[in-house]
Order: C-alpha cells, then sequence, then structure tokens
C-alpha cells in the first residue's frame, strides 16, 4: 500500500459526503509532556485520520504553542492539521495576525470557538474590548480573511450559557449561515443527546455535518471534573458502574473502552457522521476503540494498493 504524499483536505472529505475520524489534542507545557503528544501523534497518524485538532489553553494562554504545534503537524506528518482560535482576549487584529500565521504555514482548516471567560468556565463572558463577542462572529471573520474550512462547537445537552435548547439550536444555525462548515460536538456519555441535539437542528434547518465527540473514561475523578467543567451530564447510572471498580485503574480503563466503544457503534449505526476523539494527548484507549469498531482496516481517501 502507497499513501499519497498528504490526505485530502477536510473540506474534501466533507464534500464527498464521507465519514469523518478525527483527534484531539492540547499543546503541552513541557518537553516531557512534547514528547509524549508527539508519540501520540505517530501513533494516530497510522490509522489515517480525517484530521487532527490542537486546541487552545484555558483564555487563550497557549496561543503560540498552538500555532507551533499545527504548523508542526502540517509540515512534519501526512495528516491534516485543524487549529482552533477562540475570542478570548484577543482584538480583531490578534484574531488576524494568528490566521495569517496559520495561511502562512499552509494551514486551512480552523475550529473557530469563542471560548471560555478567562476565569474557567461558569465565570463571566466579557470580550475583549477591541474583539469579537460570539463565534459566529469568528466564523464570519474567517470567511472573509480566506478559503478556509471552519469548524465550530456544538452541544448535546445544551451550553451551560444557553436559555434553552431551541436557542442553542439557533446559535448553531446561525454559526451555519455565516460560513460553517461542520460542528463537533462537546462530549456526552449517551448516545441519545446526540440524537436530540441532531433532530433538533436538522428541525431547525442545520445541514452540516454535526460530528460526535467522544472522550474515553480512563480516570474517574478527571472525568468527572471535565464533565462539572463542561457542563456535561456524567449519568448517575454509568458513574456507580464506574466507582464499583475505581479502586482499579485497569478496570477502569477497560470499562471506559468498553462503554465508549458501545456508544461509537450505536452513533455510528445511526448514521453519525464520524467520530471525533479527545485523546488527552495519549493513544492507547482511542487506539483500542477504533480497532474494536473495525475502523483500523478502513482505507483512507489516496490510497492505493
Amino acid at each position: 500500500m502507497t499513501r499519497l504524499d498528504r490526505a485530502p483536505s477536510l473540506s474534501d472529505v466533507l464534500r464527498a459526503g464521507e465519514r469523518s475520524f478525527s483527534f484531539e489534542f492540547f499543546p503541552p507545557k513541557t518537553d516531557a509532556g512534547e514528547h509524549q503528544l508527539w508519540q501520540t501523534v505517530r501513533e494516530l497518524e497510522a490509522l489515517h485520520p480525517t484530521f487532527v485538532s490542537v486546541t487552545y489553553g484555558a483564555g487563550g494562554s497557549t496561543r503560540d504553542r498552538t500555532v507551533r504545534l499545527t504548523r508542526a503537524i502540517r509540515q512534519d506528518t501526512t495528516v491534516v492539521p485543524v487549529a482552533h482560535l477562540t475570542c478570548v482576549a484577543a482584538s480583531r487584529d490578534d484574531l488576524r495576525s494568528v490566521v495569517a500565521e496559520y495561511a502562512d504555514a499552509g494551514i486551512a482548516d480552523v475550529l473557530a470557538l469563542r471560548g471560555d471567560p478567562p476565569g474557567g468556565p461558569g465565570g463571566e463572558w466579557v470580550p475583549h474590548e477591541e474583539g469579537l463577542d460570539h463565534a459566529v462572529d469568528l466564523v464570519a471573520l474567517l470567511k472573509d480573511l480566506g478559503n478556509f474550512t471552519v469548524g465550530v462547537a456544538a452541544f448535546p445537552e445544551g451550553h451551560p450559557e444557553a436559555s434553552g435548547l431551541d436557542q442553542d439550536v439557533a446559535v448553531l444555525r446561525a454559526k451555519q449561515d455565516a460560513g460553517a462548515d461542520y460542528a463537533v460536538t462537546q462530549f456526552f456519555f449517551d448516545a441519545a443527546d446526540y440524537f436530540r441535539l441532531r433532530d433538533r437542528a436538522t428541525a431547525a434547518g442545520v445541514r452540516i455535518p454535526i460530528i460526535p465527540g467522544i472522550m474515553p473514561v480512563t480516570n474517574v475523578r478527571q472525568i468527572e471534573r471535565f464533565a462539572q467543567l463542561s457542563g456535561a451530564e456524567f449519568p448517575e447510572g454509568l458513574a456507580r458502574r464506574f466507582h464499583q471498580v475505581a479502586h482499579d485503574p485497569e478496570a477502569v480503563r477497560q470499562l471506559g473502552i468498553s462503554v465508549a466503544t458501545e456508544m461509537c457503534q450505536k452513533l455510528l449505526a445511526g448514521d453519525a457522521p464520524g467520530l471525533h476523539f479527545y485523546t488527552l494527548n495519549r493513544s492507547p484507549a482511542t487506539r483500542e476503540i477504533y480497532s474494536a469498531l473495525g475502523l483500523q482496516h478502513r482505507l483512507p481517501s489516496g490510497v492505493t494498493v
């Protein structure tokens, strides 16, 4: 089997209606963390993902590292990098400067997010006095600045600041109307939440693909903290199953892989347009889920045998 020099662009995959399989990383703060990340990138590159994405830290604190890492993935691997961009603590000129850096590095795919308040989730959102207030404004800016494929966030259980699920879907529709090409959801633990979001969005005229976000549970305390910060519900029955084996880290990991695999099977059987894995910069759990789903046998576009 030989691969082309580079995978097809994300926009090509979405236009073709193919399923998207992707992985998310965050910029590490230490040399050891960066070594771990690159090991994970190489291990997951072998699975031929549609794209990988690189987050901003809280309050946009890792902007420079995000740009550097995204550029390095673009230059040194065969995968398509999607760069995160947020409105947090940034003027319009700041945002234009970052977008120019991405464009100069040949990065044409951006995930446009408002971002959490500088004080963290649950804090009061105060936009930069010369910046943007909403993700929809960032989508419009990106589309004005170049031929970018733009992704946005979606929330199966509703955004914590939304007045209700109808408003939440109306915001997603507005992002689509501003030029968004696809959405990736916040992580969740019940496939029914994803399907309810998709049905509400379809009824509201949303036509862009909504890719479900998956975070395998490998550490109970960590996932409960993430769920609390994000506003996602960690269902009581599921939490009980994990707490029953919490004394055994390997049992927790195996249960997390089993639960995530079962949910992914339901999502794909229900015609979800792909899967986006929040990896926490480690690959074993994600690779095991990928294998259990039979996705390691998936030939990527651009491959000949």
